[in-house]
């Protein structure tokens, strides 16, 4: 989708450069074409075993973005009352919709109680108990799932490792069971599914099917005690190249999967979201000023940390590029932001050609970026496009001083 013509960089068929010039700078940029590919990979290599595939919303929660992947028949995984009404909003099937995380409060609860979601991911005994409180009181039956640890290392970021048994998320395995009887004995919720997420960015198969194996185990055991399960939900966290690595293959992975799944008919259901919009995305910047201290070269850009906070707080790596040809001497650079912070880098050590005023592009953007950012610094949060072959829209404005201070009041002194 990232290509060159005549000296300046491309994103499907749109100049990032003219890009710049019609939304200034910083903008996110997404291809459309790049998140079909990505959902199509996905959901196509699981074509021979009954399957649902759930985006998750918060790796980039864009109404542009979850419509495209409405219209590709996608369901979504939510982890806030607020991504349910976006996924509404964008002309998603509340009832593809799976309600994950550790803290879901009541008004979220009665919404997606109302809207008819697919699934709640319990990740308590005290939620499981809420829960079926909350809908035996409005006279409904919650569909649920139990979210189970399986103490599985991921071999990734602690921030995004979720599936190890000191983390906050999920069941313990050897209180699951237990979990599962108590909801099958009550009238409000209806057991349809067993469910976990490891973490986030896993580059290789195995812990996967570590925790394939463990919930598979349990799987059998709320069976045999007469508690029907219709699906398997493995949840996200596949990981995709920022530099090196090399991610799992998503057939392999598929294959793997539905090997070790064997005769078992209950629907696999997945969770991704960095896979879909990681790469179908990147970040515009402008050079600002170039300035050096010692043996330290310093390009100060427009974007900044409460952009994409992704490399001070992952200490995450993310491709560097010149929209135009770059001209100059080229130095080692550590591209930094105007937020006053230490730690506001988006790149360290980078080998490039600059002039101020050049433009520059942060790939691997489409993931935890715009989501991710902030106000600090009374910054206004960037502009988001779409891009469509030759056609490019603007998904997002950029936010206005007026609409930062807009929900703020001084105080009355009369």
């Amino acid at each position: 989708m990232l290509h060159r013509h005549d000296g300046d960089l491309y994103f499907e068929r749109v100049s990032l450069a003219e890009i710049a010039d019609i939304y200034g700078t910083p903008t996110f940029v997404y291809s459309e074409t790049a998140i079909r590919e990505a959902y199509q990979s996905f959901a196509g290599a699981f074509r021979g075993h009954p399957h649902r595939i759930c985006y998750a919303v918060k790796a980039n929660s864009n109404l542009a973005v979850l419509q495209v992947l409405a219209e590709l028949g996608a369901g979504f995984d939510i982890v806030s009352g607020g991504e349910l009404a976006r996924v509404i909003r964008a002309g998603g099937d509340p009832g593809r919709v799976v309600f994950s995380g550790v803290g879901k409060q009541d008004w979220e609860i009665e919404a997606a109680l109302d809207a008819g979601i697919a699934c709640f991911n319990i990740e308590s005994a005290s939620e499981l108990q809420r829960l079926a409180d909350i809908a035996n009181r409005r006279g409904q039956q919650a569909p649920v799932s139990i979210r189970v640890n399986p103490d599985v290392d991921p071999g990734t970021h602690p921030y995004i490792a979720t599936g190890l048994r000191e983390n906050k998320f999920g069941v313990a395995m050897d209180t699951a069971l237990e979990m599962y009887l108590q909801a099958g004995d009550l009238p409000s919720l209806n057991v349809v599914g067993i469910d976990c997420h490891i973490g986030s960015q896993i580059t290789e198969l195995a812990p996967f099917l570590d925790a394939l194996d463990k919930v598979l185990a349990l799987l059998d055991q709320v069976e045999a005690a007469g508690i029907s399960i219709s699906h398997v939900d493995l949840g996200g966290g596949i990981g995709v190249r920022y530099r090196d690595e090399v991610p799992v293959d998503i057939d392999a992975f598929a294959s793997a999967v539905t090997q070790v799944m064997g005769n078992r008919s209950q629907t696999l259901m997945f969770e991704p979201g960095r896979y879909i919009v990681a790469n179908a995305g990147l970040l515009l910047g402008r050079v600002i000023t170039l300035k050096s201290n010692e043996d330290r070269h310093f390009a100060v850009i427009d974007a900044a940390m409460n952009d994409l906070i992704r490399p001070a707080l992952y200490q995450a790596w993310q491709d560097v590029v010149p929209v135009g040809p770059g001209e100059g001497k080229a130095m080692t650079w550590d591209i930094v932001g105007p937020v006053c912070e230490t730690g506001d880098f988006l790149a360290r050590d980078r080998e490039l050609s600059l002039r101020e005023g050049d433009l520059l592009a942060i790939l691997s953007s489409g993931a935890y970026g715009a989501v991710m950012s902030s106000n600090y610094n009374t910054r206004m949060r960037a502009a988001e496009v779409m891009v469509s072959g030759e056609q490019h829209h603007c998904i997002r404005r950029r936010e206005s001083l007026d609409d930062l201070l807009a929900l703020e009041s001084l105080l009355s002194r009369d």
